[in-house]
């Protein structure tokens, strides 16, 4: 965080302290995220992500010598971190839990600013952010998914063969159709819905 030092009326503002190392990378990748998240991918410029950081555009370039390679970075240091599926005691709960933190970090600062990337780029700057993708979002909340489906099967109250890959793309698709197709911000009550009305008829065994 960058201290403010404030002048005396009439006097002009003294200089920011000067930042070097991760501290200043730091700054600029926190710039380039809030730069993705409220004018998006085409309205980001080098330029305006230094001017945010408070630096020179030269501290930029010499880090990162294209857009690409920056937003790279500041969705990778960005993006929340979804490891694990707390034990809720029921499939009903684990999955409304899950649904919750992801779609939290759909919303976060780096899921706008993922999903400002996704819709604006073209294709061939796309490329470039598919293996991030992969790694820190699609791959973790399959990830998520998977383990609670497991848990319920192992509990008895979801059927062995729920656990497959066409049933496990079932809510992220449903969340990134929604909120992507239809404007929809997924309040908890329309999570609730979809847990009870689509996923546990699903994934439930005969006997539940």
């Amino acid at each position: 965080m960058v201290t403010s030092r404030w002048a005396p009326a009439g006097q002009p503002p003294s200089a920011p302290l000067r930042r070097r190392g991760p501290v200043l990378e730091r700054a600029i990748l926190e710039a380039a995220l809030e730069q993705l998240s409220t004018v998006g991918w085409s309205g980001l410029t080098m330029e305006g992500v230094a001017a945010a950081a408070q630096t020179g555009k030269a501290a930029v370039y010499r880090r990162w010598p294209s857009k690409e390679d920056l937003v790279v970075d500041a969705l990778r240091c960005g993006i929340p971190v979804l490891d694990e599926a707390a034990d809720h005691g029921g499939i009903r709960e684990d999955l409304y839990q899950v649904c919750r933190d992801v779609r939290d970090a759909m919303f976060s600062r780096s899921g706008l600013a993922l999903r400002a990337v996704l819709h604006e780029c073209d294709a061939t700057s796309a490329e470039r952010f598919q293996s991030l993708i992969v790694s820190r979002v699609i791959d973790p909340s399959t990830q998520l998914f998977r383990q609670v489906v497991k848990r319920g099967v192992a509990r008895g109250d979801v059927r062995e063969d729920a656990v497959c890959e066409l049933v496990l793309d079932v809510v992220p698709g449903l969340l990134m159709y929604r909120s992507k197709v239809c404007g929809s911000e997924w309040p908890d009550r329309d999570i609730a819905e979809m847990v009870d009305r689509v996923m546990v008829p699903l994934l439930r065994t005969g006997d539940g």
